[in-house]
Formats: C-alpha cells, sequence, structure tokens
C-alpha cells in the first residue's frame, strides 16, 4: 500500500481533508484573535483549539499553518493583503506542498494506521512526540518558522502527554504547536495551562450549509432533522448523510419508546445491521447516535425542557416519560459514562459489534427501571 491509500485518522469518511478545505466558516472570531496575536508580536507559542468534533477545527489549524508558513517566503511571494486576514492564494507555493503533504516546516501528529491490523492505532504513542521533539531540533532551512499540528491531542496517552509537556515547557524558538481538542479536559492540566486557547463554536444553520455545499455534500429531505442531531457539525452531517442517520437514530428512539420492556427481535435487528463485512461505519454511528440519545435524555431531565426542538416528533413523549425529573437526568448521566467506558473497552478487545449493541440497549432497558 503506498502512502496515497494510506487512510487518514484525521479525516472525514466521505469529504475531504481539513487541509484542503478552501473557506472556513463561522470561526471569525479565533482567526481574528490569532491574527491580532501576530500582528502584535504577542504570538505564543502554543493554542489549542476547541469545540465539538467536526465544525472546523482543523481545518482553522491547517488555515493557520498556511498563514504562519507563508511568512517565511520573501515579502514579493506573498499575498498583500496577509496582514488584515489568515488568507492565502491556493496556488500559493506553501498551500500547494501543505496540501501534497510536502512542506518540510510542517509536521503533523496524528493516529497511525497499523496495517496489519487494517485500522488506526488506538492513541497517539510516545514515539510520535520524539519524532515531533527530532523535527524541532532541526533548524528551519530558511531560518522561518516550523510548526506542528497535533490532530487530535485527546487521543495522546499519558506518556506521549508528559513528553509533549516537556517541549511546551522549554519551547525551541519560531516555533508553533497547533493542538486540536474535541474534549480539552482530558487533557492535563499543565498542558492546557501552557496554551493559548482558541474557542470554535458549533455552526449555525447558515454557516453549515454553506460549509456541505463547498464540499458538494447534498442535503436529503430529513435536512431539519439532520441540523438538530448534527448540532451544528459538518462532520456529524455528512455522517448522518452518507449512513441514513435518521433511521438509525428513528429506531432507538422507537426502541426507547417500547420501555420498560423492549421487544427482543427489534434489539436483534438493529444489532446485526452493525456486524458482518463493510458495517463497521454502521456500527460507530449507531454508537455515536445512542450517546446522543442518552445526552439529550439526560440534558432534557436536568432542564425541564428540549435545549432545541425535538428531533423527531415521538421524541418528547419519550424524554417526559423516561427523564421527568434532575434525578433521572443524573441516573442517565452516570449510565452514559458507563456505556463510554465499556465501548471503548469492547474496541479494544475487538469484542463483536452486535454483542456489544445487544448489550448497550439491554444496559439502557435495565436502567430505566431503575429509581
Amino acid at each position: 500500500m503506498n502512502e496515497i491509500e494510506i487512510p487518514e485518522a484525521d479525516r472525514q469518511i466521505g469529504t475531504n481533508h481539513p487541509r484542503h478545505t478552501q473557506i472556513i466558516y463561522g470561526h471569525n472570531s479565533p482567526q481574528l484573535d490569532f491574527l491580532d496575536a501576530y500582528k502584535t508580536e504577542r504570538l505564543h507559542h502554543a493554542w489549542m483549539i476547541t469545540g465539538s468534533r467536526g465544525i472546523g477545527k482543523a481545518t482553522l489549524g491547517y488555515k493557520i499553518a498556511k498563514f504562519i508558513l507563508s511568512q517565511n517566503q520573501s515579502i514579493s511571494d506573498i499575498n498583500q493583503d496577509l496582514k488584515d486576514t489568515l488568507d492565502i492564494q491556493s496556488d500559493h507555493p506553501v498551500s500547494k506542498r501543505i496540501n501534497a503533504l510536502g512542506e518540510p516546516n510542517l509536521y503533523l501528529v496524528r493516529r497511525l494506521w497499523d496495517e496489519k491490523l487494517k485500522k488506526f492505532k488506538q492513541n497517539i504513542t510516545v514515539d510520535e512526540i520524539r519524532k515531533l521533539k527530532n523535527f524541532f531540533s532541526m533548524s528551519a532551512a530558511d531560518g522561518g518558522w516550523r510548526v506542528a499540528i497535533i490532530d487530535a491531542a485527546d487521543e495522546m496517552n499519558n506518556a506521549a502527554a508528559n513528553a509533549l509537556l516537556k517541549i511546551l515547557e522549554e519551547p525551541p524558538k519560531k516555533v508553533l504547536i497547533l493542538l486540536i481538542s474535541h474534549q480539552p479536559l482530558r487533557l492535563m492540566p499543565t498542558i492546557r495551562s501552557r496554551c493559548r486557547t482558541l474557542k470554535c463554536n458549533n455552526l449555525s444553520s447558515e454557516d453549515l450549509a454553506n460549509a456541505l455545499e463547498q464540499l458538494d455534500i447534498e442535503q436529503s429531505q430529513d435536512k431539519e432533522q439532520i441540523n438538530i442531531l448534527a448540532n451544528g457539525s459538518v462532520g456529524s452531517s455528512v455522517e448522518l448523510i452518507s449512513n441514513n442517520g435518521i433511521e438509525i437514530y428513528n429506531s432507538i428512539v422507537q426502541l426507547a419508546k417500547q420501555i420498560p420492556q423492549m421487544n427482543r427481535q427489534s434489539i436483534q435487528t438493529l444489532a446485526d445491521s452493525c456486524t458482518g463485512k463493510n458495517a463497521a461505519e454502521r456500527y460507530e454511528i449507531t454508537l455515536r447516535l445512542f450517546m446522543l440519545f442518552i445526552s439529550r435524555l439526560a440534558k432534557f431531565g436536568a432542564l425541564q425542557k428540549n435545549e432545541n426542538h425535538t428531533a423527531l416528533s415521538i421524541e418528547s413523549k419519550v424524554f417526559h416519560e423516561l427523564a421527568p425529573d434532575t434525578k433521572s437526568a443524573r441516573k442517565w448521566a452516570d449510565f452514559s459514562q458507563i456505556i463510554s467506558e465499556r465501548t471503548s473497552h469492547a474496541r479494544a478487545v475487538n469484542l463483536d459489534p452486535s454483542m456489544v449493541i445487544l448489550d448497550m440497549l439491554l444496559q439502557f432497558e435495565e436502567t430505566s427501571k431503575k429509581h
């Protein structure tokens, strides 16, 4: 398998890699914050780009990397508007090299592909951070900037995180480290304290539509429901559209409607749909949609109202029955944590997907009976 065929852990299936996205929607504020720091010569060496998964954090990271590394060029090669925007021309040499993974002053840290097991490794390991340290130990050929993108920083194991901390404590000159983080609280406090933060918010409906159009993603007739479930995430929208996400979510809600006794054949049907050849993506989206359902259930109990409007006509009735008060909200929040840990373990030991789904649904039924 040659390099171009190897999957990329930081790329959403069905979309372009973030480095190829030309226009970024909905994140003007963090762009201006970074640009202001650069213009006023207060550019910190490490920036943590945070927000929900799939909203454009990595796209922003690559935009920053292209901007900074374009400053290594002679002034005649630079777009004269750069002092007022992070944008550089798509045909700029730096942009072309980054898109082709050929920029010598950019280093990417991400989960590696295991050719033997045909899947990505679970974590970013300490070896990858050691390679980053070696990269920083070499001076840039032109004496300019060197940039690293860690995507996602949440995926570092403990050894990798500690190795990164040492780099952050004594950073080389003219180095910029961009940490893409979906869940910053999973990072060590000492890492967070050494980074400035660029907070990316979930996209508005308009920005989400524009981002999908840029990717040539045709929105389905379930557009409104998808927007609610995706909650402003381009990545989640693509996943829902590509995998009949509304149908899967509807199956989950229909099962919940049957509480206290879910139909065993319906449970088995949903579980069986997640196993077999080419079912890996459906398995993952089923897990995520179930966790989304539990999260919305817990929020409803805590707030005693839907934080948005319901995605499905039957969702509100189910929420009222299963999460009538704050006590039930705590129950579902605890259940969410338990299921998250169980599914992580299941991935680590390669449990059969259908058994994982069966166990998850039966645990849900059992939890619903607790007071």
